[in-house]
């Protein structure tokens, strides 16, 4: 292991607000470093998501932060993610800390203790510096939310703790960059204005020279320069969505329709990316106060933070009507850990691990019960699917264990043991393995049976829009100018 000499070189991209493009743009200036030969490691404190993924020592971290490894050329480390907020209520969420479960906590709880964790960001922060030739951090939401300074480990509160320079991003696509760039100036402590080393202009469509005089603007009223204005990137659907804001109907030529009832706090929803691709699905994402089509071919229940609490969600939509309706015409349904954990016929919760100890029936599809637990399985998973014998990689993050009749025709072989569940003709089916779409051979197996041929290498694809990311950066944005502003460091 090399010694740590000296400050290496890191660089934070920080936003005028939530998904301004900070978790894309960070993908796209990792593999833009990592072509010119350096190693480097993306970096984000504190991550709010319940889209996670597995790293090789067991833990997890946000699923934009393995992204962003991937587009690096690097091994995802928990590192990388040290702190990790996962929804589970309006009010609360599970803590991760260094890609273990640290307890669950009211916001307004963490909101006083999350100073606290700045020694464990410090800890991973020098982790990665032990190795690394660059740093790109990530900031979560805006340093203009000056509400929430005190005891700050996301943004500011992080970037003067470990001496790390700033570039901020503003979304003109959403309107108001102007005021969201001079008001975040207008709003932050001279010692943080001084920081941030330049700004850029992102999700510009149309014509950029048609900006200048804004950028002018900019600068006059900030004193920061510009970096760039980064034109629209129209792969960037190509890339697995980060937040369930972000997710959206990918229609395809209709040959089959695989419905979605996106629950409220749906998790690793990053299973649906391939299938989303699919050049004959259609993706139907059913949002609260919809019905489930009926002309749907496949029901698939998705992951969720909150099994318990988002089958109430379902039900109180109606939901669990449209999928009996759907089973009754001969539609096939499908779930994914929490909504493999929603097909059985009871869900226990005896030590109040989702909130208050509860029990509840459930959909009663599959003849299988489910008892929640407090260990956690995090584990990187390969395996095959039992029908078609194809080869399937994934992970898995749940808490809960299930048993039941129709365990005895398991979905998948993982691990060297059985998983899941199906009926005797298979049209219902659950497993606890999520990314398993990302296998081409299994994807290509499971629409054939619906009735649809796929077309798609999935990671070659992601490779692709990665490239494709990395160049259009290099085209319109001051890259050198960026590495430059991260070798400053401590300077």
């Amino acid at each position: 292991m090399r010694a740590r000499t000296h400050l290496r070189p890191a660089v934070m991209v920080q936003g005028t607000g939530s998904n301004v493009g900070k978790s894309i743009m960070v993908v796209g200036l990792a593999r833009v470093f990592a072509r010119r030969g350096l190693r480097v490691f993306p970096f984000k404190p504190q991550n709010m998501s319940n889209n996670a993924a597995v790293t090789a020592d067991g833990g997890e971290i946000g699923r934009a932060q393995a992204l962003q490894a991937y587009g690096a050329g690097v091994v995802p480390s928990v590192h990388m993610n040290p702190v990790l907020l996962k929804p589970e209520t309006d009010r609360g969420s599970q803590v991760i800390v260094q890609g273990r479960r640290f307890g669950t906590l009211e916001a307004r709880d963490f909101g006083r203790q999350k100073g606290s964790l700045l020694s464990y960001v410090k800890e991973s922060f020098c982790h990665l510096e032990q190795e690394a030739d660059l740093i790109l951090v990530e900031g979560a939401g805006s340093p203009a939310e000056i509400n929430l300074r005190s005891g700050d480990i996301a943004n500011m509160g992080f970037a003067q703790a470990l001496d790390v320079p700033v570039v901020l991003a503003g979304d003109i696509d959403r309107g108001g960059v102007i005021a969201a760039l001079v008001g975040t100036a207008a709003v932050l402590e001279s010692f943080e204005r001084d920081r941030i080393k330049g700004f850029f202009i992102n999700k510009f469509r149309g014509d950029p020279s048609l900006f200048d005089s804004g950028l002018t603007e900019i600068e006059n009223r900030t004193g920061w320069p510009s970096l760039g204005v980064v034109p629209w990137f129209e792969k960037a659907g190509d890339l697995p969505e980060e937040d369930a804001l972000g997710l959206d109907d990918r229609q395809g030529t209709g040959k089959v329709t695989i419905a979605v009832p996106v629950v409220s706090r749906i998790a690793n929803f990053d299973d649906l990316d391939p299938l989303r691709m699919e050049e004959q699905v259609t993706l139907r994402l059913i949002y609260p106060g919809q019905a489930l089509p009926g002309d749907a071919d496949l029901v698939l229940l998705p992951g969720t933070k909150s099994t318990i609490g988002d089958l109430a969600f379902l039900r109180a939509q109606g939901w669990d009507i449209d999928i009996a309706a759907h089973v009754r015409r001969g539609g096939r349904v499908l779930g994914i850990c929490g909504g493999y954990q929603m097909l059985g016929r009871t869900i226990r919760d005896p030590h109040g691990i989702e909130g208050a100890p509860a029990s509840c029936e459930g959909l009663g599809l599959l003849d299988v019960e489910t008892l929640l637990m407090p260990d956690k399985q995090v584990v990187a998973q390969t395996g095959t699917h039992l029908s078609s014998n194809e080869a399937v990689s994934g992970y898995e993050i749940h808490i809960g264990q299930t048993h039941g009749h129709d365990c005895a025709r398991p979905f998948l072989k993982i691990g060297g043991r059985p998983d899941g569940a199906q009926t005797a003709d298979g049209q219902i089916a659950g497993t606890y393995l999520h990314g398993l779409f990302g296998s081409d051979g299994f994807r290509a197996a499971y629409l054939e049976s619906l009735g649809a041929k796929s077309t798609l290498a999935y990671s070659a694809k992601v490779e692709a829009a990665m490239d494709g990311l990395a160049d259009h950066l290099e085209r319109h944005l001051d890259c050198d100018r960026i590495l430059a502003i991260a070798r400053s460091r401590g300077g």
